[in-house]
């Protein structure tokens, strides 16, 4: 369908867009229309100007870079010489001075709490809801219903209650009672009868007595106890009827009367309008702009039907209890909602400048965004600070940052926003901001709240800006080449020297695989001791799980230790992770490219066609993993490499893709997911037509010719081509 626009000013705007604006997101922000539309006009021609320099100098210094190795082709990198060269050209920056970040403002999940972080795609309602209400999440359901417990000796898992496992949860569930919160002489287990409060005192010997902070009773009766460990906050749910559980014909089998423990979660979420969405045009970013003002007005609700009823799924409220005092109490219902804009590379047709191009989609992002966030400071649904929360990704080096800090200045001045209240996210998840860092934060020094690493990404960026360097190692080394392990901890390095502990955020990236728990909490617990304050959770389940280990681990104390450590060498960051001698045999080639063909068309098929922009998608195993586009980018990038520099041929690549796009097709036709989307067209068999596998091929075939490796470009143009 054809977008209409409307005129204002020296601006072409969709007529959906400016309804959306104009009727439902300036009124009761005291931004009338004609300052809003004013301001925009001005600042989006001048900012559009300086993004579309700074995207040709990432141009012009990746043509220097792929000429530097060129001409060096076959020599052993000279790490001395390298450094020197992107010193030269600009690349690495010149460091400063030793500094401290300034930020003010912060809310307390930022700065004082250490816990998991949801990333949400923002055009979800549904998923949106389950994210933001996941700051309080039952332990009991995320153990029973995960593989965390074992489904020997009768404890399956099935349609109806198992009290045979449901007895298994529970003595999981004291063990980790002992853990955290433990008594001084006994167990939890030993414990006969439920706990009373009397006059507000605890009848119960804690090893720490301050660990209890609050209760609640109904008709009389114990009806939750609130303790908190390591700034989190468990609620032990009592239940005296005996009849809570619907399924359980028994009753509470708890001898204590516990119906539920629950965890303290998600304390922070990200709703997403970058990688897990795909937005296109004008309706697909109002869509999304929709559910964050929703949230902000905290009026987002969706409607929808399980299990044959029909369910109304609404923000929860904030929780209520009474302090060892007498006190009342309250404590947040929700996780703090941070918004990830888009980068500075895509435009949107949303709206046309004077000259006819595309508004930067950042930058349009950045004003819509913080105008919905007005919405909060009145009800402080979301930041009790009046802050807002921009994350921004895909930032090249300190030049890049300080656009956005101009951005945002720019933004606050239209908005009537204080001088730096919006504050900023810095995704380090590009090579030229890794390897550039302190500068990046010095950049948004006054605004900044978070750093973050992510595997993926960063590993994408890692390949095309080294494309001329040789042949990649397998995908599945790069978590052990010297870079990753320097990237890591020079990461927290920085954001520790540069005073972040009980101010910022210093994250890592998510558990891509949500039905395998055991695992996560095996591996995941790597996060919290490398001196991470949240980490990525790819679900409510997996945020209950994973807060346990900011349990176990005390983050800041942690951090504290950390911070005396030798920042980890730039000499390692910038070690690139190729192998010349390729005497790799042909089967673990295919394999190779089997693995990444199969995750490149399981993720595209659903982005061009549906418009999923992130799901859990199977792999070649049929295990489901959690994809957006970050996967999409490290799995092409990969296959061009090894087309580049012959480890492959295009022939044999095209011939794997189209075994897997009858996989693709297969797994896709079983998946319940995929119900209720459009009706799926099959790649296999259809492979001239189908847009989806020709956008999977261009992404391989021309993936050495995308900027910085990016696969926006190319799932943008087939996503159009099949919306309209």
């Amino acid at each position: 369908m054809k977008e209409k626009y409307l005129k204002i000013k020296d601006l072409s705007v969709s007529e959906k867009l400016v309804n959306f604006i104009n009727k439902e997101l300036l009124p009761g922000t005291k931004v009338n229309k004609e300052k809003f539309w004013s301001g925009f006009n001005k600042y989006v021609h001048k900012l559009s100007f300086t993004n579309k320099k700074l995207l040709e100098k990432r141009e012009r210094l990746q043509k220097i870079i792929d000429r530097w190795h060129k001409d060096r082709k076959g020599d052993h990198l000279n790490l001395k010489k390298y450094t020197e060269f992107l010193k030269k050209i600009g690349y690495l920056s010149k460091p400063g001075g030793n500094f401290k970040i300034k930020t003010k403002n912060v809310d307390r999940e930022i700065s004082s709490i250490c816990g998991p972080q949801l990333v949400c795609p923002v055009s979800n309602a549904r998923f949106l809801l389950n994210a933001a209400n996941a700051r309080w999440v039952s332990l009991y359901d995320s153990l029973y219903g995960t593989d965390i417990i074992p489904e020997t000796h009768g404890a399956l898992r099935g349609k109806t209650y198992n009290p045979i496992r449901g007895k298994k949860v529970i003595s999981y569930a004291r063990d980790l009672l002992d853990k955290y919160i433990p008594l001084k002489d006994k167990s939890w287990k030993d414990l006969s009868k439920t706990p009373e409060v009397k006059n507000n005192k605890l009848n119960l010997d804690l090893k720490n007595p301050k660990q209890f902070v609050g209760y609640n009773k109904k008709l009389n009766k114990l009806s939750s106890l609130l303790f908190i460990n390591n700034n989190l906050h468990i609620d032990i749910l009592f239940d005296h009827s005996g009849n809570m559980e619907i399924n359980n014909p028994e009753g509470n089998q708890d001898i204590l009367k516990i119906h539920d423990i629950i965890l303290e979660s998600a304390i922070s979420t990200i709703c997403d309008h970058e990688d897990s969405v795909a937005a296109v045009d004008a309706e697909d970013k109002i869509l999304g702009y929709r559910n964050w003002l929703g949230l902000m007005k905290l009026s987002l609700n969706s409607e929808f039907t399980k299990n044959g009823k029909k369910v109304l799924r609404k923000l929860n409220s904030d929780r209520n209890y009474i302090s060892t005092k007498g006190k009342k109490i309250k404590l947040h219902g929700r996780s703090l909602l941070l918004n990830r804009n888009v980068g500075h590379l895509m435009t949107t047709p949303a709206i046309l400048l004077k000259d006819g191009s595309e508004c930067p989609e950042g930058i349009l992002d950045a004003f819509i965004t913080s105008l919905a966030c007005i919405h909060d400071f009145k009800i402080k649904g979301n930041s009790r600070k009046n802050s807002i929360y921009i994350v921004k990704p895909k930032m090249h080096g300190p030049e890049e940052c300080s656009f956005t800090n101009l951005i945002f200045e720019k933004v606050e001045k239209v908005l009537n926003l204080k001088r730096n209240q919006i504050l900023c996210g810095i995704m380090d998840e590009e090579r030229r901001t890794s390897v550039n860092l302190k500068e990046c934060i010095r950049a948004l020094k006054n605004r900044v709240f978070f750093i973050n690493t992510g595997f993926l990404d960063r590993t994408g960026d890692e390949i095309h800006t080294s494309m001329e360097a040789g042949p990649m190692v397998f995908k599945g080394d790069m978590k052990s080449s010297k870079w990753i392990s320097a990237y890591e901890n020079r990461n927290v390095d920085i954001g520790l020297s540069c005073g972040f502990s009980g101010k910022a955020q210093i994250g890592k990236g998510m558990w891509a695989m949500p039905d395998l728990m055991k695992d996560m909490m095996k591996q995941k617990i790597v996060h919290p001791q490398s001196g991470a304050n949240c980490a990525w959770v790819p679900s409510p389940t997996a945020a209950a799980l994973h807060a346990l280990h900011y349990h176990e681990i005390d983050v800041f104390a942690k951090q504290k230790k950390l911070s005396k450590r030798k920042i980890a060498k730039l000499s390692d960051l910038l070690t690139i992770p190729v192998d010349n001698r390729t005497n790799w045999s042909m089967d673990d080639i295919t394999k190779e490219l089997k693995n990444n063909s199969q995750g490149i068309l399981g993720y595209v098929v659903r982005w061009v066609d549906q418009s999923v922009g992130c799901s859990k998608v199977p792999d070649i195993n049929g295990i489901g993993l959690m994809e957006d586009r970050a996967t999409c980018r490290i799995s092409s990038q990969h296959i061009a490499n090894w087309l580049y520099h012959g480890v492959c041929s295009k022939k044999q690549v095209l011939e794997i893709m189209k075994k897997m796009a009858k996989v693709v097709d297969s797994q896709n036709l079983k998946d319940p997911s995929m119900k209720g989307q459009a009706p799926y067209q099959t790649m296999s068999g259809n492979f001239d037509r189908s847009v989806a596998f020709k956008a999977a091929c261009d992404l391989v075939f021309h993936g050495r010719l995308q900027p910085s490796g990016y696969t926006e470009p190319i799932l943008h143009l087939n996503r159009l081509l099949k919306k309209n």
